[in-house]
């Protein structure tokens, strides 16, 4: 089997969890653990919220790391080594890499121990990309009608912050707001299992960010989409999510 077959393997599996997940949730009611939260080792940690628990945050820490390019598809990660770099035992580091696992960022594959999911071949990358189209833009022409001056808000605030980062050059922070604008909108639809198949497609799109040599063009492409929203221009506003998922 050829790299880009498991890549796609790996990914439909980690789709197949997700929809096994959504059944699950919605079949029985389950008490949820916390953990406690506490401050990492390591440095710059400003883009973590506090009040996540501590898998949730390296799970974070680690899902942006990929995005950027930081850790390289196929950079195996070993439980140790992270277990150091973050001041935890290994406990939680296990779970980050099952949640990253679920969300097709990394792969466990027999003998090689976990390691960063390859990127989807030049092949693949359209059906990925026409995967999450069909997913967001079902969801915004679903809910267009019922968006909320609460929701604007909550939207307009995510783009200032996009605004910030890109005015900043701080590509890790316009990744975070990015996943942050289009995950809202999945969220205003009433069936979280949109958001549970729609995750994995969209982290997988987003994985070594580099679409942009101008990382204001992001912000722009997102603007337009809220501008249309306000303006009660459903065409538009359909128009410009479709053009900004690439």
């Amino acid at each position: 089997m050829t790299i880009y077959a498991l890549s796609l393997s790996h990914f439909c599996a980690s789709i197949r969890r997700n929809i096994y997940e959504y059944i699950r949730r919605n079949a029985t009611h389950h008490l949820c653990r916390f953990h406690s939260i506490h401050r990492f080792h390591r440095t710059d940690m400003s883009h973590i919220t506090i009040y996540r628990s501590i898998p949730e945050q390296i799970a974070a820490r680690l899902q942006q790391d990929i995005l950027l390019g930081i850790l390289q598809p196929g950079q195996p990660l070993r439980e140790q080594d992270l277990s150091s770099e973050f001041g935890v035992s290994r406990g939680p580091i296990r779970e980050a890499f099952r949640q990253l696992t679920e969300q097709g960022l990394l792969t466990l594959e027999p003998n090689k121990g976990v390691r960063v999911a390859q990127l989807p071949s030049p092949k693949v990358r359209p059906l990925i990309a026409e995967l999450r189209r069909k997913i967001e833009l079902f969801v915004l022409e679903n809910i267009f009608e019922r968006i909320t001056e609460a929701d604007l808000a909550a939207w307009e605030e995510i783009l200032e912050e996009m605004r910030r980062a890109c005015e900043r050059n701080d590509l890790r922070s316009l990744v975070e707001q990015d996943l942050r604008f289009h995950r809202a909108i999945i969220q205003s639809h009433d069936d979280e299992g949109l958001l549970i198949l729609w995750q994995p497609i969209a982290l997988r799109m987003l994985m070594q960010y580099n679409r942009f040599t101008d990382l204001m063009d992001s912000y722009h492409e997102h603007r337009r989409i809220l501008d249309a929203i306000r303006a009660h221009d459903k065409a538009a506003a359909l128009q410009a999510l479709q053009e900004n998922i690439q």
